[in-house]
């Protein structure tokens, strides 16, 4: 049966249903159109609760069955149910001609009804989909760091303008095309309703497509005070969680038009790096004697086989160089920091929680008025912030705590405590001993001193 046959069969129906319970011939003509478009309008909403239950009911078996999360998601959005509701105005579309005569103003406005309803619950519809798409994508590990978010909302906005522009066109009466070309006269007031989601939305094409941010990705924009975690992308606003769980948002033109330092690469990296120096003083660098050298090897065996090699590289008068496994290692034994640098570089090689196969080195910077800086440069293999802090800490504090073996003192800005440590150490009446805040290596000294044998 087609839809005239079908039409036409539910008209004769309802005549036959009038006549029996005695409407006068006169007023049929006007009361079969009203109830057939209240049948058809049951009728259609029959058939598309039908539908939404076969729906369902199939979607719980392949999800009984395979055990998938994308049926979870589509009943999350109950996108079955709003699906469905499309058919009732497509169907009602389809038999009013059979209602009313197609001139008549109860058609144009009928249709019209029906028209609009259909746009409006194919944008609901659409919209569910959309986030059902959007989760999915979401649980894909490849694409779970992608802006997808952005992308979904571009097409959502889009969508919605060219459904407001045919719901208005079935207003007016008017052809899309025609209201299209008229809203060229309308841009100036459209950019400055729109800007910033105009603006939101070339942001974040050249943020996917420069592939600049990514969920998960650690930014630092200190202007806008963010240093944190990027939890999420829209087309209108970028959040940070900060380390403080402060939650930053900022449209994503700022990231376009202003700087912002990503560190997805140190996290993608084979380590994060540590790049720290201590200031020395320059009046204690001196050249190794025999005696220190014997001495610094009992300190560490290591050093002691750096330094009896380089021992035998000057007896050979061989030059330590690349090509020379022995002299690979920045440092030297003929000053005291040269011996420093050498011992730190090797502490370094052997740290285990360093990335060996990154560069690491010891190296005296530009002197200053404060004396000859020496930095540490090398890599943390545990890139988690707080065990690059504590690894950063200990080799540091390592550092500083074996300078006095090499005879070596960090710059220290003197103040009045200083002062008067420094006064009652030299005026001998007071024991070292018992003053506070006299490093450690100066009081062993001066007891050294003492038990010395006088001449």
């Amino acid at each position: 049966m087609n839809t005239n046959e079908f039409a036409l069969a539910i008209l004769t129906g309802i005549k036959r249903f009038l006549t029996w319970i005695g409407i006068p011939p006169y007023m049929l003509d006007k009361l079969d159109e009203l109830l057939f478009l209240i049948v058809i309008i049951l009728f259609a909403f029959l058939v598309a609760a039908i539908t939404h239950a076969i729906l369902v009911h199939l979607a719980k078996r392949i999800a009984h069955r395979s055990h998938t999360g994308v049926v979870d998601t589509l009943f999350k959005y109950s996108v079955f149910r709003k699906m469905t509701t499309i058919i009732p105005p497509l169907i009602v579309s389809a038999l009013l001609p059979f209602a009313f005569d197609t001139k008549s103003s109860w058609f144009i406005i009928s249709e019209k009804v029906t028209w609009i309803y259909f746009f409006i619950v194919l944008i609901i519809s659409t919209n569910a989909i959309l986030n059902t798409v959007g989760d999915t994508l979401k649980k894909n590990q490849q694409l779970k760091n992608k802006p997808l978010k952005g992308f979904i909302q571009i097409f959502r906005v889009v969508f919605y303008c060219i459904v407001a522009i045919i719901i208005v066109a079935i207003i007016v009466n008017k052809s899309p095309m025609h209201l299209i070309t008229g809203l060229g006269a309308f841009t100036a007031v459209i950019m400055l309703v729109f800007k910033d989601t105009i603006l939101g939305l070339v942001a974040g094409v050249t943020i996917s497509e420069d592939n600049m941010l990514r969920i998960g990705d650690w930014i630092e924009m200190p202007q806008n005070n963010i240093n944190g975690i990027v939890t999420d992308i829209s087309l209108d606003v970028v959040k940070v969680q900060n380390f403080d769980n402060t939650i930053v948002t900022v449209p994503p033109y700022t990231l376009i038009s202003n700087s912002f330092v990503n560190w997805r690469g140190m996290s993608e990296s084979g380590g994060r790096r540590i790049m720290r120096e201590y200031t020395l003083k320059l009046n204690y660098i001196k050249p190794c004697t025999p005696e220190f050298l014997e001495r610094m090897k009992q300190f560490d065996p290591e050093l002691g086989d750096f330094i009896t090699a380089k021992q035998r590289q000057a007896a050979a008068g061989t030059i330590a160089n690349t090509d020379n496994p022995e002299g690979l290692v920045n440092g030297t034994i003929d000053t005291n920091l040269g011996l420093l640098r050498a011992y730190m570089t090797l502490y370094l090689k052997r740290h285990s929680a360093l990335n060996h196969e990154l560069l690491t080195m010891v190296r005296t910077l530009a002197p200053t008025e404060n004396g000859l800086p020496v930095q540490i440069y090398c890599f943390s293999a545990n890139k988690n912030w707080p065990s690059y802090e504590s690894i950063q800490s200990e080799i540091m504090e390592h550092f500083v705590s074996v300078l006095p073996a090499f005879e070596l003192y960090p710059y220290q800005s003197a103040d009045a405590r200083d002062a008067m440590l420094g006064s009652y150490i030299e005026s001998s009446k007071v024991d070292p001993a018992s003053l506070e805040g006299i490093p450690w290596h100066t009081v062993r000294q001066e007891e050294t001193n003492k038990s010395a044998p006088q001449k």
